[in-house]
């Protein structure tokens, strides 16, 4: 899971018991149903929220930088609104089980697409989407296995990729693939250039930093200095290709995916490579924080993504 208990990365603790956690919930969700999980996955949450000190803290930031930013007084932190934020996480986890179970239809989904991108899912050389930990990222899934039947790869930090894809494999998923990005060594970028090539997509997480060798760049968001990963943008110049923005919002209990063109190229030489990073990343960075005035309180990064920490509840 992704809250924190302590001051530990959060790579680690993902490492450690990530795909434990889903082999045993994805078990529980086959054999008891979401109803009679419902409660029992609440209950975890209660606890991180109640012993989680660091997870609560980072929540009570990142709401209150949302407030401060936007001047929407309401969107201030208080006990009640950072518990909703937990609880609006185990409601993402047990929507994550539904598409793992195929209990989710493409008619259950919401596809915003104004530049028309899914006309260009199959159009010769693949693409990249960046994501974030807003809403659900499984929700690309839609696009892959319910939708257009597009082979997704999305990068992941996690060195379980490939016991995930196994548990992909048992609950359906044909057209979804976890590839492990750590390094980006020669082997990884001669696979993701073969994989554009046959016409597959590339999905990636924008707001992650690995825990090992990470690169990252400072930018602005909701107003503070944040670190971001270069990574997204470090591969887009590499394999040469469009970069696209894909966020999964959940609004009114149906989920919004919403696609948005966002780069047609990302150019840069070792000599303004620092340079144009920044300004992707920024951008990005102003892109993400309006997609978090449309849903508050689905931000799932429960570690402190602000360096500082001045205004930290506990």
């Amino acid at each position: 899971m992704s809250l924190e208990t302590d001051k530990q990365h959060w790579a680690d603790r993902q490492e450690r018991g990530s795909f434990w956690l889903m082999k045993l919930t994805a078990f529980a969700a086959k054999v008891l149903g979401r109803r009679l999980l419902s409660p029992l996955l609440y209950g975890i949450v209660l606890y991180f929220f109640i012993f989680g000190r660091s997870a609560r803290q980072a929540a009570w930031q990142y709401q209150q930088r949302l407030a401060d930013w936007s001047g929407r007084t309401e969107l201030r932190p208080s006990h009640w609104r950072v518990f909703g934020q937990f609880m609006a996480f185990a409601d993402s986890l047990l929507d994550k089980l539904d598409v793992w179970n195929g209990k989710l239809s493409l008619e259950q989904i919401e596809i915003v697409d104004p530049a028309l991108l899914r006309n260009h899912l199959r159009d010769g050389r693949g693409q990249m989407l960046v994501g974030a930990h807003l809403g659900n990222l499984e929700m690309c899934r839609a696009l892959a296995e319910l939708g257009e039947k597009v082979t997704m790869n999305v990068l992941v930090h996690t060195k379980h990729a490939e016991q995930f894809n196994r548990l992909l494999g048992e609950a359906g998923a044909t057209h979804l693939r976890l590839i492990q990005v750590s390094e980006l060594d020669p082997v990884i970028m001669l696979q993701l250039s073969e994989r554009l090539e046959r016409g597959e997509w590339l999905a990636i997480a924008g707001d992650r930093i690995p825990l090992h060798g990470a690169r990252t760049v400072t930018v602005d968001f909701m107003g503070r200095p944040a670190a971001f990963p270069q990574g997204p943008w470090l591969l887009a110049g590499l394999l040469k290709c469009p970069i696209n923005l894909l966020m999964c919002l959940k609004h009114e209990g149906r989920y919004r995916v919403t696609l948005e063109p966002f780069a047609e190229a990302v150019v840069w030489k070792r000599s303004d490579r620092e340079q144009v990073i920044t300004h992707w990343a920024g951008l990005y960075a102003q892109r993400l924080a309006h997609y978090c005035l449309q849903a508050p309180q689905q931000w799932f990064n429960f570690y402190p993504f602000w360096k500082t920490d001045d205004d930290a509840h506990s």
